[in-house]
């Protein structure tokens, strides 16, 4: 069996890595009696894969990581266990089971992440936000005019110009909050810090003179039921991972 875990991530924690949070789960799944499965051999280690993972200093209402069990334990007991041993600025939200098959998994179906974005008044403290800019609406409607919106993207291999427009699905002010809707996964992958810095550049802003704070909402997977022979708005076109599960018994 197969089951995905999601998980908030705020606080102190958000200044932690991935490889650090990984770790931090498996000690967790040992402490909370979690039924993980093994790989075999020599030197067997827990089976378990995060969908898509948060970059340092980003807060997260939406983390998943798919576990494989060696036996069931009910959703409701996973997550009151798991609960338990978790520290301050970590907290489980669901345990789902999930299909078997890879092609299931998070790290494939990852399509789009969510978050919202807070101008602050330091970038000492993340609980003192700003105002958004004036005229912060209409230059993000004229920023989504444009046709094309390069930018020079760097990998740890190379670095090469991409057109950045067809990956930004959603990107609105909401309150005195920025929403964005971004491509994510293997096969397209924009982070927001870019879609902001080169939204601050067009806006005649400096970044390094803006403050920001980003925090993920959601992550999704493309939607397996998507209606037919209709114009597709962003909001059918993308499910939450956690929709794509089942509570156990």
């Amino acid at each position: 069996m197969k089951a995905r875990i999601k998980f908030r991530k705020y606080g102190v924690m958000r200044f932690i890595g991935h490889l650090d949070v990984m770790r931090f789960f498996q000690k967790a799944m040992r402490r909370a009696e979690i039924p993980i499965a093994f790989t075999g051999g020599y030197s067997p280690h827990m089976i378990m894969s995060f969908a898509q993972p948060l970059g340092v200093g980003v807060t997260s209402d939406g983390e998943y990581l798919d576990i494989e069990l060696k036996e069931p334990i009910s959703s409701r007991q996973a997550v009151e266990q798991l609960n338990k041993v978790m520290v301050e600025g970590m907290d489980i939200l669901s345990f789902l089971e999930i299909p078997e098959d890879k092609k299931n998994s998070g790290m494939t179906i990852v399509a789009a992440a969510g978050y919202e974005v807070s101008f602050l008044e330091s970038a000492k403290s993340v609980d003192k936000e700003a105002n958004l800019p004036p005229e912060c609406g209409k230059q993000i409607q004229k920023f989504l005019l444009e046709p094309r919106i390069m930018v020079l993207k760097k990998t740890k291999r190379s670095e090469r110009e991409v057109d950045i427009r067809p990956m930004i699905h959603k990107m609105y002010v909401s309150g005195e909050k920025i929403e964005l809707l971004l491509a994510a996964g293997s096969e397209e992958n924009l982070k927001p810090d870019l879609v902001m810095d080169t939204f601050l550049r067009y806006s005649g802003m400096d970044p390094e003179q803006v403050p920001l704070h980003f925090h993920r909402t959601e992550v999704y997977a493309r939607n397996p039921k998507l209606p037919r022979g209709k114009e597709i708005s962003p909001e059918q076109l993308f499910v939450p991972l956690d929709s794509l599960g089942a509570q156990i018994l």
